[in-house]
């Protein structure tokens, strides 16, 4: 077989996607567009680590702060959201054995998460609006640094996926609370199960709600409080922007700053502390019982534990502002010390039930979803240690505001342990959404893992190096003070990007040119028909 049949067609699998249902087509759009958003990410963060190393080089500074504020958030939204809402939009009805509430509505989710992550891209790449991600008060309404116009379509953008998330939302709770059409009713309190208010046991002494669904339904309980506050904080800046547009200055009204931090980190804390770590935690369990065949190990564990994780990151947020003189000692010492502390026992017993759970069912055989999967678990076992240090007040004096906080914590944490769980699962999956397609080469597979491992922990280490050398985020540096570790950093970052441009052709490759752009055409499947057979 040629290799141009391959490229066009996607031979190799034998992959048709007129074979596909519109559940596994919609799932499979997801995934694609959060693969796009996560290369724009790593393009970003290349041109960020060289401006870093060689100042002016590429871009000035003006570019490079503009590239900072969206960096994340497209990191964030445009990927991570794109296939984490993606893979759970299959895998709550694939698991509870009917189909999702509304298409339609997932559809809608889709769009609005990749239209709104274009724009906000595009209006800080064209504007330079940059106020960091932090937009702390009265930065974001500060009209004689930023484009009043630019930050109004980047707030715009944002608010576009808000909108997608709380879609999200309200497609995963019908669809866990409903009973299709033509079924037996389905027993009452499902959603309260799932978030962990009720029990519910089938005849056999199983749980009516699978622990991780259960996951996804308490992750989700945070991403709707996040969309709610995020949406609300766009909100209130979008009113100060439009108001100088029509000649009116509202940046000395009674919004009190410290108030608004803590808001603020509120909202945004129940990504990175709530439903980062319990999205992660269920899809951990889930792939180890996917890839042993076996129960989840201590599952009552399991599932208080998720309880407890969800209840928990509702009151961490103050260890982001440990360092800020006017933030209350009391929530210092209790928000961002103690109840901080709960998430290092927390993540601890995902960690020892997922590999646990592994242990029982040895010997395994080491496929790509193990490989990464154990990679998912090893950043989080370096990163959430990281974390808790840095909620301590002493080493918080030290490390706060420095490299060490994006490095070993921040970018570890997302980039080894978070990304790699999602490739765990998108390599778990592949098979059952393209209905048996062969993956094209296990060596581009293999060069896949290794590098990404190697270069985000690389990355992650050089970058704090740095930061105990005392190198400051959101911060450039002219006199070459940290240039060693920033250019040791690239060059581990360049083997992130090398690792998706390897994983990225091994998929085109499988699929087919024809395969990829049939995802995004109608399925010929009867709209009935979601769940693949």
């Amino acid at each position: 077989m040629s290799f141009i049949n391959t490229f066009m067609n996607g031979e190799q699998g034998l992959f048709k996607p007129v074979n596909l249902t519109p559940m596994q087509k919609l799932t499979l759009r997801f995934v694609v567009v959060g693969l796009f958003y996560y290369l724009f990410a790593v393009v970003e963060g290349m041109l960020m680590r060289i401006h870093l190393a060689a100042p002016g080089a590429l871009m000035d500074d003006k570019q490079f702060f503009a590239i900072m504020t969206a960096h994340p958030l497209v990191g964030i939204f445009g990927s991570s959201y794109s296939i984490v809402f993606g893979a759970f939009l299959f895998l709550v009805p694939f698991l509870m054995k009917k189909p999702l509430w509304s298409i339609k509505l997932a559809n809608w989710t889709l769009w609005l998460v990749a239209i709104g992550t274009f724009t906000f891209w595009f209006a800080g790449f064209l504007s330079h609006y940059s106020p960091l991600y932090t937009l702390y008060w009265p930065l974001p309404a500060d009209f004689t640094q930023f484009s009043v116009v630019g930050g109004i379509f980047f707030v715009l953008g944002i608010a576009l996926v808000m909108v997608g998330t709380l879609f999200f939302v309200l497609n995963i709770f019908k669809t866990i609370a409903y009973t299709p059409e033509g079924s037996e009713k389905q027993i009452k309190g499902v959603l309260a199960s799932a978030l962990g208010f009720r029990r519910l046991k089938n005849a056999d002494g199983t749980n009516v709600v699978s622990t991780p669904v259960a996951a996804i339904a308490r992750g989700t309980v945070d991403t709707m409080l996040n969309a709610g506050i995020i949406t609300f904080t766009g909100v209130l800046i979008l009113v100060y922007m439009v108001a100088a547009l029509l000649g009116h200055d509202l940046k000395h009204s009674a919004v009190d700053a410290l108030l608004y931090k803590n808001w603020f980190w509120w909202g945004l804390d129940l990504i990175a502390d709530g439903l980062v770590l319990i999205f992660v935690a269920g899809t951990w369990y889930l792939l180890a019982s996917l890839i042993t065949g076996k129960k989840i190990f201590m599952e009552k564990w399991a599932r208080a534990a998720l309880l407890v994780e969800m209840i928990v990151s509702w009151f961490v947020w103050s260890h982001h502002l440990m360092s800020d003189q006017a933030q209350p000692a009391f929530l210092k010492i209790f928000s961002g010390e103690m109840l901080t502390a709960f998430e290092l026992i927390t993540q601890g017993l995902a960690f020892f039930i997922t590999l646990a759970t592994l242990w029982q069912a040895r010997p395994l055989q080491m496929s790509n979803p193990l490989k990464f999967l154990l990679g998912g678990l090893t950043g989080f076992a370096l990163a959430v240690p990281a974390g808790i240090m840095q909620a301590d007040l002493g080493l918080n004096r030290i490390l706060h505001n420095t490299q060490w906080i994006v490095g070993p914590h921040v970018h570890v944490a997302i980039l080894v342990g978070l990304t790699m769980t999602l490739y765990s699962a998108i390599y778990f999956l592949f098979p059952i959404l393209t209905n048996g397609a062969k993956l094209y080469s296990q060596k581009l597979a293999n060069f896949h893992f290794w590098a990404h491992l190697l270069g985000g922990i690389g990355m992650g280490a050089f970058m704090g190096m740095a930061g105990l050398k005392g190198m400051l985020r959101r911060s450039v540096y002219f006199n070459g003070e940290f240039n060693l570790y920033m250019i040791l950093a690239a060059l581990a970052g360049s083997l992130l990007l090398f690792a998706f441009l390897a994983f990225f052709f091994n998929i085109v490759m499988s699929l087919g040119l024809k395969g990829v752009i049939g995802i995004f055409t109608p399925s010929e499947k009867k709209t009935k028909d979601l769940l693949p057979s």
